[in-house]
């Protein structure tokens, strides 16, 4: 029942602790190197240290998922004597998993469920998994701190990697081809410690990985199987009428009755206020007659000069639009005459760039026919002189 795989750890950090001694001569009585001897028990005592703490608390995740398994159990036999729900057997109960971490969950659970309770039973479902659920095993087992240690072991191995190399580099002084010989001897114990502190490191890392997702894996499980029997067989039964839905009923049946009087009274005296509106209307209207007839005459006068300047004003209104317009064509009739100047523009300018070039080649001839000729009548001068 219980999941003892992690005791495996155990036997094989034994055997490379004492492998380790081994290699360094402890057990022949022939010490190399004690610099790498005091290196590799350090980070195996770092090592067993944190084996140590995951250890003790796999033993508390072994103690949580036993007495799932033993509360599984115990339903399974309950069950097979009672034909309904068990939650009246467990109500009083007060340590059904005699496990303190689970027990005061499942007091939690307890206590909201009967806060729950009504005269014809259980208003509310409470689920068993709100309080005894993954969450609560993560928490037992110390998963922030055992996810955390495959990758402390592989850290640990390249620190002793590098580590080593920087002992064996520190203590390699060759300058030639006879003293480079004499310090390989400590550049090789610096490797020693870089391939030792890896290969532990790696090796504890990936055994450790394994063996911690087993357990959990194992642990979940078990929560699965209690869970799954627990609802089934335990959890209360809910009614979905309770004494608040009654009472909601009863308020709506009165509302529905006083709304019905309501529409009698309305229906009876109907027929008389519509008459009674009827009268009020026609002498409202006909007051309003004699009291405004020669103001109503002036607003519809008022009315007919307003559409007469707003007739004028759309007018206006349409003159400017064919204003803009012209003004519109006769910039765009601007626009294409300044690009047809920008370009008359540029081919002026080609075609001085182009004088200029012929310029310059003609002044580079001029001059060359120059300097000849002065140079020819130079000679013709020291030849007469």
């Amino acid at each position: 029942m219980r999941n003892k795989l992690f005791w495996l750890l155990c036997p094989l950090y034994v055997l490379v602790f004492a492998f380790i001694l081994y290699v360094n001569g402890v057990f022949t009585g022939r010490v190399v190197s004690l610099s790498n001897l005091l290196i590799n028990v350090c980070f195996l005592l770092v090592i067993g240290i944190l084996f140590l703490i995951s250890v003790l608390s796999f033993i508390r995740l072994n103690q949580c998922s036993d007495a799932l398994v033993e509360a599984s159990e115990q339903i399974k036999e309950e069950q097979k004597s009672n034909d309904g729900s068990l939650w009246e057997h467990y109500v009083g109960r007060g340590k059904i998993f005699h496990n303190p971490v689970l027990d005061e969950a499942f007091e939690r659970y307890q206590k909201k469920v009967e806060q729950c309770r009504t005269r014809k039973g259980y208003s509310e479902s409470c689920r068993i998994e709100e309080y005894i659920n993954e969450d609560l095993l993560d928490r037992v087992a110390s998963t922030h701190y055992n996810s955390a240690i495959s990758g402390t072991l592989t850290g640990l191995g390249i620190l002793g990697t590098f580590l080593g190399l920087s002992m064996g580099l520190a203590s390699f002084n060759g300058n030639d081809i006879y003293t480079i010989s004499d310090n390989v001897g400590p550049l090789l114990d610096g490797m020693k410690v870089a391939f030792h502190t890896s290969v532990y490191g790696i090796f504890f890392s990936l055994v450790f990985n394994f063996i911690y997702r087993c357990i959990m894996a194992d642990a979940y499980e078990k929560l699965s199987v209690f869970t799954e029997l627990f609802r089934e067989y335990v959890a209360p039964t809910i009614n979905p009428y309770d004494e608040n839905a009654r009472a909601m009923l009863i308020y709506q049946a009165n509302m529905a009755n006083s709304v019905k009087s309501i529409q009698k009274m309305m229906n009876g005296t109907a027929a008389e206020q519509v008459k009674g509106m009827d009268v009020i209307a026609r002498q409202f209207v006909e007051q309003m007659s004699l009291t405004l007839g020669v103001n109503f005459e002036k607003l519809g006068r008022t009315l007919d000069n307003a559409v007469t300047t707003q007739a004028q004003g759309a007018r206006a209104f349409q003159d400017m639009t064919t204003a803009a317009k012209q003004l519109h064509e006769t910039d765009q009739s601007m626009i294409r005459s300044m690009e047809q100047l920008l370009k008359r523009q540029e081919e002026f300018e080609n075609k001085l760039e182009e004088q200029a070039k012929q310029l310059e080649s003609m002044s580079d001839f001029l001059n060359e026919e120059i300097s000849n000729q002065l140079y020819t009548f130079n000679q013709m001068r020291d030849t007469y002189e």
